[in-house]
């Protein structure tokens, strides 16, 4: 990631920036951290979600990386994978593609993990611990090397893990029954690649 130099006082300066370019930025102690573009198999997870996703609760209310959350804590916002979001939200994010922490939550966040030790960290513990802040009733984190997809839900503001399913497992979704998915369907295009 390469760091851009200029400092920000509060997040409301860093909402109003605008470089004139389509990069996406994390906030990190008021600097600007680039984010690098996602790999191939992290986007056709992703766009295998988005297709799935949009058969249940239509195209408006699924977000691919391009949506921004403000979180508590360092870095001061992210970007999902996937977002799922409630239908106030289409209004609200019509201006600038930001779920604030005075807005509601989004349904349903999900990461998948990029290679290393310093990403799996990230998925599996920081942004865990952000999402759950934020109130986030879903949390799915998606494992490539494992082939796993581990789905958690907050209950009683903490996220209880529902499971973690694999190859022919049924993925169970607490916020959306309907879902009728086997794991191996999302790392299909893993598999295939």
């Amino acid at each position: 990631m390469q760091q851009i130099k200029h400092r920000f006082q509060s997040f409301e300066e860093y909402l109003s920036y605008d470089d004139g370019s389509d990069q996406l930025y994390e906030l990190f102690n008021g600097e600007l951290i680039e984010m690098l573009p996602e790999s191939g198999i992290n986007v056709q997870i992703a766009n295998r979600l988005f297709l799935i996703f949009v058969t249940i609760v239509g195209i408006n209310r699924v977000r691919g990386h391009g949506l921004e959350l403000e979180v508590r804590g360092e870095p001061r916002n992210r970007y999902p994978d996937l977002t799922i979001i409630r239908q106030e939200h289409i209004q609200q994010l019509a201006k600038r593609n930001t779920i604030r922490l005075e807005m509601l939550p989004p349904l349903l966040v999900v990461e998948v993990v990029s290679p290393g030790e310093l990403q799996r960290d990230r998925d599996f513990i920081a942004k865990r611990s952000q999402y759950q802040d934020c109130g986030i009733p879903e949390y799915w984190i998606i494992d490539p090397e494992t082939q796993t997809i581990l789905v958690l839900e907050l209950v009683d503001k903490t996220y209880t893990e529902i499971g973690n399913f694999a190859c022919n497992d049924l993925v169970i979704s607490p916020q959306f029954s309907q879902l009728n998915l086997k794991a191996s369907q999302i790392f299909d295009a893993v598999n295939q690649a």
